[in-house]
């Protein structure tokens, strides 16, 4: 194992490659992209290539992109759009939304579908986030705002206090913005569920990611198929006001039948939206992509869903957790039309 001082630390100056460890500049380690190098082997192959013409994103550009860029760095928030290599982000930053990634830049969980930075922050958090969350989401003139995070597996209620601390900022300085939650799964404890819950959103979300037989080694270990969905269950339960939401990838190996099990599962849990989009491997070092899903699929499982009597299912290739997300309740497949796309 590398010496501390020999591992570099990271500044907008010193690069680090995919894979590689560094020292954040709160002082602890972290792995670029989430997962080492030496797992490449495990991985697999790489993934189908090329893409299908529908899964191709314009690159991020545009005053609006630059605008949106300069508040989040100002601000030091870090964005999921950012984190997880989002292809969407252009599109959104320019529409003037972005999805701020609450407790830092860097994850206590190694997903191997995730580009975010793995490592330990040992308790870190910044005390002056909700302040400024809640001052970007005024500057930037949010009526929806989504909130995100990293997973916080260090902290002794995952984060959730925090949580509901920047919830109530951004309330207080922005009444009228409606607020949607992306959550960790606090480890199943339902109290801490419930202290999030109870912050004043409008929307509670946990994503389950992909089907029960999948889930390891997608996953991280400490996450869980029941475990997601007990949490999703007790948020309803606890507030049967505040929408439930939650998210699959797909493309990873799952079957058709797998899918039905898991949208019914979710449905049983009270979840009242679900979003379906295609998983894009992040690096060499993550998980190959099993199928390209098409348009015409994720048009037939969105009809699926809504016959499981969810209030919408947001589907298509380019899909993710908050995509268009204050649109979600348009029953409209927030504006997408997956019949254009491979034309």
């Amino acid at each position: 194992m590398p010496d501390l001082k020999d591992i570099p630390v990271v500044t907008e100056r010193v690069p680090v490659r995919s894979g590689e460890k560094y020292v954040t500049a709160q002082g602890f380690t972290a792995v670029r992209d989430g997962i080492r190098a030496r797992g490449r082997e495990a991985a697999g192959a790489a993934a189908p290539s090329p893409k299908p013409s529908w899964l191709r994103a314009r690159a991020p550009a545009g005053a609006g992109y630059q605008d949106v860029r300069a508040l989040v760095k100002e601000h030091r928030l870090a964005t999921v759009c950012e984190e997880a290599k989002c292809p969407n982000i252009g599109e959104c930053w320019n529409a003037g939304t972005a999805t701020i990634m609450l407790m830092g830049a860097v994850c206590t969980r190694a997903c191997r579908f995730c580009s975010v930075d793995t490592g330990n922050p040992h308790g870190w958090l910044d005390p002056q986030e909700p302040d400024n969350a809640a001052r970007t989401v005024e500057l930037m003139r949010l009526r929806y705002v989504v909130l995100t995070s990293v997973n916080r597996d260090d902290l002794p209620d995952g984060g959730a206090a925090h949580y509901a601390a920047c919830v109530r900022a951004i309330r207080q300085r922005n009444p009228g913005t409606a607020v949607e939650v992306l959550t960790p799964d606090f480890q199943g404890v339902i109290a801490d569920v419930v202290t999030v819950v109870d912050s004043g959103i409008e929307v509670f979300a946990q994503n389950i990611e992909t089907v029960r037989r999948l889930t390891h080694p997608v996953r991280d270990p400490r996450a869980g198929y029941q475990q997601t969905l007990t949490v999703l269950a007790a948020a309803k339960r606890h507030r049967p006001q505040v929408l439930t939401k939650s998210s699959l990838m797909l493309g990873l190996g799952e079957s058709d039948a797998e899918m039905h099990e898991t949208l019914a599962d979710l449905r049983a849990a009270g979840v009242d939206i679900v979003t379906l989009g295609q998983y894009l491997r992040p690096t060499a070092n993550h998980l190959p992509v099993q199928r390209y899903v098409t348009p015409p699929q994720f048009d037939a499982y969105r009809a699926h869903a809504l016959g499981l009597g969810f209030l919408e299912c947001v589907s298509g290739p380019l899909v993710r957790s908050s995509y268009r997300a204050e649109q979600a309740l348009n029953r409209n497949n927030a504006g997408l039309t997956n019949s254009t796309l491979a034309s």
